[in-house]
Formats: C-alpha cells, sequence, structure tokens
C-alpha cells in the first residue's frame, strides 16, 4: 500500500547554486554548460538529488520553472545503452501532442555528447513510423496517455523494462479525462519502478493518484502560495461585453507588445476574434506587417506544429487561442498575455498567465471582467493571493500600479478578507522513514557516479 508524503515541509540543508552540486557526470556538466545552464531553478535543485536516490517524487511548481530538465537530467544519467536493453526504460507522460514534442526535444538537447534514442508517441503523427523506432530500440518514451496505451494494447510498446516513469503536467491529464488510461498503464508497468509526479496544482484527484501508485514519495514543493510570481505584472480592465473589441484594439496600440497570446473561451470565439483583429488592426500603420494567427483543438495537427514552431521562433506577432496553449508551452518571447475572456476556473489563469514571465523575464497580464463577473475576478485574486490592480484606457498612458484604483465595486465582498502575502518560495518534505514497513526493495537501486551514463558505455568520459 503507498504512503502518503508527511505534511508539514522540511526547508533545504543546502543552497543550491551551481550544477557542479549536484553530483552529475562530467559530461552531464557539459551538456548544461554548452546550453547555457548555469543555477539550478528551485525545482531543479531540489528534484535531481532525489531523483538520483531512486525515490518517488511528488513536485509541485507552476509551468515554465525548468522541470523538464529537472527530471530529464536524473533519467538520462541512469540510462543504458540501447545495446544492453532495447526496449524503454523511462516513460514520460505528458497532456497534449505539442508538449510531448517540446518534451521529447529538451530531453535531446540535455543528451548533447551522447547517443540517445528518444521516442515520441503522440496522435497525429504516424503510427508506422512510431511502431518502426521502438523495433528499432529506444530509451525513453515521450507521449500522451492515449497513444502510448494504444501502443501497449497493439504489443508494440513492451513495459517490462521501464525503470522510471513520470507524469508530466498531471493535474491537466486529469482535468482532459485521461485518469483511466493513465491508471491502466500504471497497472501494466511494473511495480518495482521510480515514479515522479509533477503538477502545477494538486487537487484531490491527484492526492488519491499518488496514495495508489507512488510509494513513500518525497514532497518537493516550489509554488508557493503566491501562485503568480512578481515577474508578471497583473491588472484588470473593466469593460461591457459590446466593447471588448474597442477595448482589446486600444490596449494593443499602447502597448506595442513584442509577443502576445490572446486567451478566448471557446473554439468559434477564437475564429472569429482571429478573423476580425486581421481586418481591423490591418488598418494602422503601427500593425503593418504583424502576422496573426489563431490556434484550438479543432486544428489539425500539421497546422498545430506550424503556428506553435512560428510562435517559438517569434516569427508570430499576436496568437489568439484557446486554453490549449495554457499548459506546458515552453515560449520565452511572449510578453504579453490578454485575457479577452476572463477563465472561468482559477487554474486555467495561472496556467495562461504563466506563458510570460518565464525563467524570470519580466511580462504582463491583462484581464477583461465585465459587470457580471466580479465573482470570477475575487475567485482568481484569492486562489493567486494577490489583488490584480485596475487598468484604464482613457488616457494614453498606463495607470501606475502603486497608484491605481482598486473597483471595489466589481469584487465579491469575500476580499474584504484580504490575501496576505506569503514568502515562503519553496520547501522540501524529505519523508526518509527508516522503517522497513512500507518500502519496497528495488530493482533498480542507486547506482554510483561511476556507473551513470551508462550509454556511454559507463565510462565517464
Amino acid at each position: 500500500m503507498a504512503t502518503s508524503p508527511q505534511d508539514t515541509p522540511v526547508e533545504p540543508a543546502v543552497e543550491i547554486e551551481s550544477f557542479s552540486q549536484l553530483d552529475l557526470s562530467k559530461i552531464m556538466l557539459r551538456a548544461l554548460k554548452k546550453l547555457g545552464y548555469n543555477t539550478p531553478s528551485p525545482i531543479q535543485a531540489q528534484v535531481i538529488p532525489v531523483a538520483l536516490e531512486g525515490s518517488d517524487i511528488i513536485g509541485q511548481a507552476r509551468t515554465g520553472t525548468g522541470k523538464t530538465a529537472a527530471f530529464g537530467i536524473p533519467i538520462l544519467e541512469m540510462l543504458d545503452p540501447v545495446s544492453e536493453c532495447r526496449n524503454p526504460q523511462a516513460m514520460i507522460l505528458v497532456p497534449t501532442r505539442e508538449l510531448a514534442e517540446q518534451v521529447g526535444q529538451e530531453i535531446t538537447r540535455l543528451a548533447e555528447g551522447c547517443k540517445t534514442s528518444i521516442t515520441v508517441l503522440a496522435g497525429g503523427k504516424h503510427m508506422r513510423r512510431q511502431i518502426a523506432q521502438l523495433q528499432e530500440g529506444t530509451q525513453i518514451v515521450v507521449g500522451t496517455p492515449g497513444r502510448i496505451y494504444d501502443h501497449i494494447k497493439r504489443q508494440t510498446f513492451k513495459t517490462h523494462d521501464l525503470w522510471c516513469i513520470v507524469l508530466d503536467e498531471a493535474d491537466r491529464m486529469l482535468d482532459i479525462g485521461f485518469r483511466p488510461a493513465i491508471e491502466k498503464i500504471l497497472r501494466l508497468c511494473p511495480k518495482d519502478r521510480q515514479t515522479m509526479l509533477l503538477s502545477a496544482t494538486l487537487p484531490p484527484e491527484i492526492q488519491r493518484l499518488t496514495e495508489r501508485y507512488l510509494v513513500d514519495p518525497v514532497r518537493i514543493n516550489c509554488s508557493s502560495t503566491q501562485v503568480s510570481v512578481d515577474a508578471i505584472e497583473q491588472r484588470y480592465i473593466t469593460v461591457r461585453p459590446q466593447d471588448k473589441l474597442d477595448t482589446l484594439i486600444k490596449l494593443l496600440k499602447r502597448e506595442q507588445p513584442r509577443q502576445a497570446i490572446i486567451f478566448c473561451r471557446t473554439k468559434r470565439g477564437t475564429d472569429k476574434l482571429h478573423r476580425i483583429l486581421r481586418e481591423e488592426l490591418a488598418v494602422f500603420p503601427q500593425f503593418k506587417g504583424k502576422k496573426i494567427e489563431c490556434i484550438h483543438g479543432d486544428l489539425n495537427q500539421r497546422d498545430r506544429d506550424r503556428v506553435f514552431t512560428n510562435l517559438r521562433d517569434g516569427s508570430i506577432d499576436m496568437l489568439v487561442a484557446t486554453d490549449v496553449v495554457g499548459r506546458g508551452i515552453d515560449v520565452s518571447t511572449v510578453s504579453h498575455i490578454i485575457n479577452f475572456d476572463i477563465p472561468m476556473d482559477c487554474d486555467d489563469y495561472v496556467h495562461r498567465v504563466g506563458r510570460t514571465g518565464r525563467m524570470g523575464r519580466e511580462g504582463i497580464a491583462f484581464t477583461f471582467v465585465s459587470a457580471d463577473e466580479g465573482p470570477q475576478l475575487t475567485a482568481i485574486e484569492l486562489n493567486i493571493n494577490k489583488l490584480l490592480q485596475r487598468d484604464s484606457l482613457d488616457d494614453t498612458a498606463p495607470v501606475s500600479v502603486a497608484s491605481a484604483p482598486v473597483d471595489s465595486a466589481l469584487r465579491s465582498d469575500s476580499t474584504t478578507a484580504k490575501p496576505q502575502e506569503n514568502s515562503h518560495a519553496f520547501s522540501v518534505n524529505a519523508e526518509q522513514a527508516d522503517s522497513a514497513n512500507g518500502k519496497r526493495k528495488r530493482l533498480f537501486p542507486k547506482r554510483k557516479l561511476s556507473e551513470r551514463l551508462a550509454r556511454l558505455g559507463r565510462a565517464d568520459r
């Protein structure tokens, strides 16, 4: 029976300022240096040492904090070469096709300097090509639960050599209905394995999942009560529904964003706003040559891939989108987030806003709020433990955050209890019970440093 982690957090004993403090191999340190990874983010500094010990992990951190490297580095350090094991050794489950591609690319970059076989299994791609890659031999599989379970049922994906499973963006996977597939996959994998669950939030459904499938997990919490980091300035604008488009155009003219994502609630609304916005902005000289695209779940995979590629390389200036890009998509160049439609779910707000201010960069988010949407605004503020500042487009200059009035009439009465700042940035609960009860004997015990990076022929070159 799996056990739950303790509730009392323990502060990390040593502050990690360099990857060289993390007991990594020389080739990994060279790869990190080449990629410009100098100082580990909090989630990386806390996850990597625990993962190298072979412990199960519950890691909580918002997107944009370096979670992929946090679990990718220890997996790469512990792989056996394909010549010794042709079946997948590590499996990473993610909620979307785009995130699967992104995680696969990031781990490929981290594996710089040594041959590593990584296969992405996601919908929208040729099944036969994926089967061929699996038959050739692969060490790491990254994919969506639906497609991975399909391969397992076909017996093209053999799970018996898996020693590590990662559930990335676990809350999102459960939100979009992947729990049955996830549980089926986990039941078909070796019980004696390392399982890492990473999520921005930990709702009760995830707690139940961890109790069932993780053993003596170490809880690592790098997500403070103040969910959105200070680097992201957050404002709201009161607007009548019929004035939203005019307000949006005024805001874009004032802000002149380097790159913006404009979030809508529905696919139809996204298409409509994209079409109208292109027509309306075309008449303004300052928007001449600006490229505006849209994306939602009904686009075919080729178009979705094209849009995300263009967004990452900066060739898209404005993207009108549904929440399909609200989670886990790493685009560091986005300067502005505009919630044209206020999200109904507080966690969706956190993830939308998290598309800017990535890895400590500055960013700003605007949310349009109509008179009947005060309760949603209140719920968001209570969730992030922060009051959004009111902005106005009456003048050309933006309202100073320091002097902006709070529109108390718009918010519900529950804001009378103001959110309190929480200075506890991150904490680690390292439950290291000595009792043998609940402990399993690992088939894959911690390897010594000299045995890591076995894909190099067990030599740390």
